[in-house]
């Protein structure tokens, strides 16, 4: 009998992991009874009732499993872990507020059993902000024009993997992992399940400007140049009409001395240009700095602080 491993990652969803292992549970025994499979949860230093709750649930059945980080990880980092202890012949990566719809698996495994390795979801709309969704759209579309590497759009990482391309991630060993650009990068021929995403079944995201922001860098400094073409480009071309400006100043104080009176505001305006576009820049390359920076100290992904029904295995 074949195994399909469910990876959960969660953080605050106290209202979430128990109807999501329910659901969970509930549809295998409909939908799927020829498998065995396993649920593991993996919490990101949760602050509410999450662990409390996922301790009685593993208490109740054996087949849902738990690994607490010792601290919160990120949102990319504790997912890809979870995704390496799980033990099935293939592995379905499910967010724990419901917004990908379970409804999706038994079709992920219906599509891997044709011969699929990876099988993943692209949302074609969504319940939530429009707005947000136009925002997404265009983010997708530039960083797939400027990347070098394929890049999915409207893919957040809800996908069915087979253990072979979970080995590809235990081999690739990186310390700052995107998964939605290694599956465009590394994985195998794929096959893309479009569904509308839905409103966040409870409690609120733990997605904010700060955490979109990190994962747009990410995007960005790990699989586009864009951001040191724009910098090398752009300096230059500043500095090429920062030295017409000054030869043409340079030159009609030289036929005018009496009568062109160069003033300072000239010089107050080049500076203050030219220090903003050097300080933008400079930014900029700090975050391929930093992200350099990051893989060379070769940290841990996740750090654990416990883990739960395990030991079965």
């Amino acid at each position: 009998m074949k195994k399909i491993s469910i990876l959960i990652p969660c953080y605050n969803e106290e209202l979430n992991v128990e109807p999501m292992a329910q659901a969970l549970t509930e549809m295998f025994a409909k939908d799927l009874p020829n498998y065995d499979y396993e649920i593991v949860f993996i919490d990101n230093d949760s602050r509410d009732l999450t662990r409390p709750k996922l301790r009685a649930l593993c208490e109740k059945d054996k087949r849902i499993k738990a690994i607490f980080n010792a601290k919160n990880f990120g949102q990319f980092n504790s997912p890809y872990y979870g995704m390496l202890q799980t033990t099935g012949d293939c592995t379905i990566s499910m967010v724990c507020d419901f917004q990908d719809p379970i409804e999706l698996i038994p079709k992920y495994v219906k599509e891997w059993e044709n011969g699929y390795k990876i099988v993943i979801g692209i949302k074609t709309s969504s319940k939530e902000s429009k707005i947000m969704y136009l925002l997404r759209s265009l983010y997708y579309k530039i960083i797939k024009k400027f990347s070098d590497v394929e890049q999915i759009e409207h893919f957040t990482g809800s996908g069915l993997y087979d253990k072979s391309f979970i080995k590809v991630l235990r081999d690739l060993k990186d310390p700052k992992p995107f998964l939605r650009g290694i599956v465009g990068e590394l994985g195998f021929e794929r096959k893309e399940i479009p569904y509308e995403q839905p409103q966040r079944r409870a409690g609120k995201t733990s997605n904010n400007f700060y955490r979109l922001y990190d994962a747009a860098m990410l995007s960005i400094t790990s699989y586009t140049k864009i951001g040191l073409r724009i910098a090398t480009i752009g300096g230059a071309i500043f500095s090429f009409f920062s030295l017409v400006v000054a030869l043409v100043y340079f030159i009609l104080k030289l036929c005018m001395w009496d009568s062109f009176p160069a003033g300072m505001a000239p010089v107050v305006i080049g500076m203050f240009v030219l220090g903003s576009v050097q300080l933008f820049f400079i930014g900029l390359l700090g975050e391929y700095i930093l992200n350099i920076n990051d893989r060379i100290m070769n940290r841990p992904l996740v750090v654990e602080a416990e883990r739960l029904n395990f030991d079965e295995d």
